[in-house]
């Protein structure tokens, strides 16, 4: 393909601008992390084996790893939650090593992006709350004794409002920082010289998604407690 055709990123971008649609890098490279994992799903499923190899024996340790790690946290539980928990590490590991390919960007270094899916785990670890609790709920953001439940509602409540806040700017604030330390070292050095240091940031995009991952555990963990 000829010009920026045999680039898929500038291809969906040409394409959109032809339909008459602007959609923004994140929502792009967002689409195409997400046609990146189900890829992957299907050739991993379209021939499971009783003795796994290759991609099935690879999804399985994760998969299974990240399965025993929630259920040893939460409790049986846990299983309820464990797709979604999954889907969110697997998703932003994606995302966040996208970033590493050059010509790519990462949709996680979008703030907008960051908090969608911060807002989403506010809204399910809530959903499962009231779910679980019903009107019961709101003693989770009583405290531990009567008298100061009147001030620990509003703390609480101030409390649980900052986390998507928090979820959003913690990993949008490292990714960025991120990207940008790769593209001065892109500038200042050869890629040759740089990159050793690929290895530093892939282990550094793996503690973003699973530092997502283990908060999103912890909120649900909460919602699932019983209130004291």
């Amino acid at each position: 393909m000829a010009g920026g055709l045999d680039h898929p990123v500038l291809f969906l971008e040409m394409a959109a601008k032809g339909a008459g649609m602007h959609i923004p890098n994140e929502v792009l490279f967002s689409w195409l992390a997400i046609v990146v994992l189900l890829t992957l799903g299907l050739m991993t499923t379209s021939g499971l084996k009783m003795v796994p190899g290759g991609l099935q024996n690879f999804f399985e340790f994760v998969i299974g790893g990240l399965e025993n790690f929630i259920v040893e946290t939460m409790g049986e539980d846990g299983r309820k939650v464990t797709p979604i928990l999954v889907a969110i590490f697997l998703y932003i590991l994606t995302c966040n090593f996208m970033g590493l390919i050059p010509g790519f960007d990462s949709a996680t270094n979008s703030v907008n992006h960051n908090a969608a899916m911060a807002l989403f785990v506010f809204i399910y670890y809530n959903y499962w709350g009231i779910r679980n609790w019903g009107p019961g709920y709101i003693k989770h953001f009583m405290g531990p004794m009567p008298a100061l439940a009147p001030m620990m509602i509003i703390l609480e409540f101030m409390s649980h409002l900052a986390r998507p806040l928090s979820l959003t700017l913690r990993l949008f604030g490292n990714i960025r920082g991120e990207e940008l330390v790769l593209i001065l070292l892109f500038m200042l050095a050869p890629i040759v010289s740089t990159f050793p240091l690929y290895f530093l940031f892939m282990l550094a995009d793996f503690i973003q998604a699973f530092v997502f991952f283990m908060l999103t555990l912890v909120y649900l963990k909460g919602a699932f407690e019983h209130a004291h």
